[in-house]
């Protein structure tokens, strides 16, 4: 009996979908991006900040749906050996003359598509189309928000290599949505960035840097918690979910230093960075003008397919979904999966590639995927 509670108990936790920095912080970390703006683009963003901040999770949707969208959220540094932060080429083809494309992507390809979707935003202001700007403002605000999160820079990205599954979805969702109300977000006015791929690349350094922290306070903090003590019942959507208590995490957030509230700060700061850089280099084109009372956007389909090869969030390999049967995928789910998968984004406007998923399993070998090299990591 105590074998069911606890699994029903490990299923309601699990069911909560850990999405990078969580739906709410990337949602607000777009959202705040918009007020660092200078004058002549924030009138064209704040008319469209509902959109800007709505959409600002569409990417962590389409990684169940799109082939080829899930490894631009995430660079696992520590599968490249050590100081690989500060080795690896900064550019896409250079990374191509050293590893194969597939390499690359299995490992996750975060900081060049983030260059990569600047480089597709200011073609945008170019061509003053103003659904496209907002579309791929939106997409590469939340790219820039994952490159702050340090378990998006890791193997270990949900603590399943140190037994602490569900520590991704607790640091980037649990502690934003019970703490940022109180956080600091004036974070003063864009700057101009005169080598945006080496800031990302700078950024990435930072993040990873704090990933030891995230780690070894999860795990001092829990050896003063008893188990009904780290964790709480609370009802959402008329359902009782079991979540990390208020006090386990106000613990942790003190014993970080405010470190969540200041990789968010940073998060902000960077996105108004790169949205301003990008219509820089466009050659400030007058958005104002582009301002329209409405805009017809043609929706997003985010169906998962289940037929996609996934990435199996134990120990990181690929299984087909469907040789992995109804029973194996119930077993898994006592964990606390974030979802991730491989492949690159596709916009009916640029006519780019792309990929997603769900549940992997571990017993399979893992599955490569051929391709052929590109001049862009999309």
């Amino acid at each position: 009996m105590r074998l069911i509670i606890l699994f029903l108990s490990i299923v309601i936790l699990s069911s909560q979908k850990s999405q990078a920095w969580g739906f709410y912080a990337h949602q607000r970390i777009n959202r705040l991006s918009v007020f660092s703006l200078p004058p002549e683009m924030i009138g064209f963003f704040k008319y469209h900040i509902d959109f800007m901040t709505e959409n600002a999770v569409n990417p962590d949707k389409r990684r169940y749906a799109v082939l080829g969208e899930a490894e631009k959220h995430f660079i696992d540094l520590d599968a490249y050996g050590d100081s690989a932060v500060h080795k690896l080429p900064r550019y896409w083809q250079q990374a191509l003359e050293q590893y194969s494309e597939a390499e690359l992507r299995s490992k996750g390809i975060g900081p060049w598509n983030v260059y990569h979707t600047k480089i597709l935003l200011t073609e945008a202001m170019k061509r003053k189309d103003p659904k496209a700007i907002l579309r791929l403002a939106a997409d590469l605000g939340h790219y820039i928000g994952d490159m702050h999160v340090p378990l998006h820079t890791t193997k270990n990205y949900n603590g399943q290599l140190t037994n602490q599954y569900g520590i991704h979805g607790f640091w980037e969702s649990r502690i934003p949505e019970l703490l940022s109300e109180d956080y600091d977000f004036f974070v003063g006015k864009a700057d101009y960035l005169r080598s945006p791929q080496i800031e990302i690349w700078n950024t990435l350094a930072h993040t990873h840097a704090a990933l030891d922290s995230v780690l070894s306070f999860e795990k001092t903090i829990s050896t003063r918690f008893p188990e009904d003590k780290k964790y709480t019942f609370e009802e959402r959507g008329g359902i009782n979910t079991r979540q990390y208590s208020r006090e386990f995490t106000l613990a942790y957030h003190q014993a970080l230093g405010g470190q969540v509230e200041r990789q968010m700060r940073r998060a902000v700061k960077m996105v108004a960075d790169f949205w301003y850089t990008a219509w820089i280099d466009a050659g400030q084109p007058d958005l104002d003008g582009l301002i329209q009372n409405k805009l017809d956007f043609d929706p997003e389909k985010f169906d998962r397919d289940e037929k996609l090869k996934i990435r199996e969030h134990e120990d990181g390999t690929l299984a087909e979904v469907s040789n992995f049967s109804k029973r194996q995928r119930l077993l898994r789910i006592g964990h606390y999966f974030d979802f991730r998968s491989f492949g690159f984004y596709s916009s009916s406007s640029i006519g780019l590639p792309a990929i997603s998923l769900t549940f992997g399993c571990s017993i399979h070998k893992p599955i490569g995927r051929k391709t052929k090299r590109k001049n862009s990591p999309a």
